[in-house]
């Protein structure tokens, strides 16, 4: 056991793995923890995609790593003094080798296995609202799995579980934005009626600090929602009046999507796939007397108040757009 490992609380100093580090909700974390002055090395399979995390702390203390969590050697070395590990690592389709079981269960599985290895009781596991072993999703089954190996192998590990993630780089309100910006119209499959509860990056970067920081929250399960719940067509209307674009919004029944799905799966980055469709069948809110964000004391962030600052660019002439643009 490496000196320093076996400690549940972090300290000013202490070294955080975070594996997948340069994505979407990584490089809001690899920030806030740097903030705090904890040294954070980031475990990717390119490293030199991310190097733009450097200058988030001081010389030295934001070090990228070469990893893969299908390689052990790899992931063991990433580990090495680490004081707690982070697992964002997660894929929203498959493709080659980058399968939902591989990725979400066995990567999970190995990572956590090396971690009880090392002497590191501080684990965090970045899983996902609606993860159950029973769904007729594989990628909500696959994150089950992964949920259920890490406590299998660290049962005070902290698991968290945020709803759809907002944010500047997000790929939810921007993929629709920028479809609405080329298309006459917005698909609402299965009538969009299915309930989100979208929480902001920010809240979970800050969600995942404190878990790390406090023990307290050690073998936890943490579900991130944000303040408003809202449907799908709730959520295509937010988009469209942020954009100041009128399109129309055509219900889509679930086996028309589906068929739509199995074409649109084989392109490179599918705008839909046929597991997506499935997910789409269950509501993505926080369970009721589930703990959150407020048990974290953190206030949630309403959309309203952070869409603007990014959506604007898919308006005609973009934060210059004013009302005289709407129906564009």
């Amino acid at each position: 056991m490496s000196a320093g490992t076996s400690g549940s609380e972090l300290k000013a100093g202490d070294l955080v793995t975070i594996f997948g580090g340069s994505g979407f909700v990584g490089r809001y974390l690899v920030r806030v923890l740097a903030e705090q002055g904890y040294r954070v090395r980031v475990a990717v399979r390119r490293p030199n995609q991310a190097l733009f995390l450097k200058p988030m702390g001081d010389v030295g203390q934001v070090q990228p790593v070469q990893a893969n969590i299908r390689d052990r050697a790899s992931c063991a070395t990433a580990m090495e003094g680490a004081a707690a590990v982070v697992n964002l690592v997660g894929v929203l389709y498959e493709s080659g080798a980058q399968k939902f079981d591989a990725v979400h269960a066995a990567g999970s599985k190995q990572l956590a296995e090396l971690a009880a290895d090392a002497g590191i009781s501080n684990f965090c596991q970045i899983s996902a609202i609606g993860a159950d072993a029973g769904s007729t999703s594989a990628y909500a089954q696959s994150k089950a799995a992964g949920e259920a190996a890490v406590r299998d192998a660290i049962p005070t590990a902290t698991i968290i579980r945020p709803s759809i993630i907002f944010g500047a780089e997000d790929q939810f309100f921007n993929r629709f934005a920028a479809m609405a910006r080329l298309a006459p119209a917005l698909p609402l499959i299965g009538g969009g009626e299915t309930k989100y509860q979208p929480v902001y990056v920010k809240d979970v970067a800050a969600a995942i600090m404190i878990a790390l920081r406090e023990p307290e929250w050690n073998g936890k399960v943490l579900e991130l929602g944000g303040p408003d719940v809202a449907t799908f067509a709730e959520l295509m209307d937010i988009t469209l009046k942020e954009i100041e674009r009128v399109r129309p919004l055509v219900k889509l029944p679930y086996f028309a999507a589906k068929a739509m799905a199995s074409v649109l799966q084989i392109l490179p980055a599918p705008l839909l796939t046929v597991d997506q469709v499935e997910l789409l069948k269950h509501d993505n809110v926080v369970s009721e007397g589930a703990m959150g964000l407020s048990d974290l004391g953190i206030e949630p962030s309403a959309m309203s108040a952070i869409l603007p600052s990014y959506l604007y660019r898919f308006r005609r002439t973009g934060q210059f757009a004013g009302s005289a643009t709407n129906g564009a």
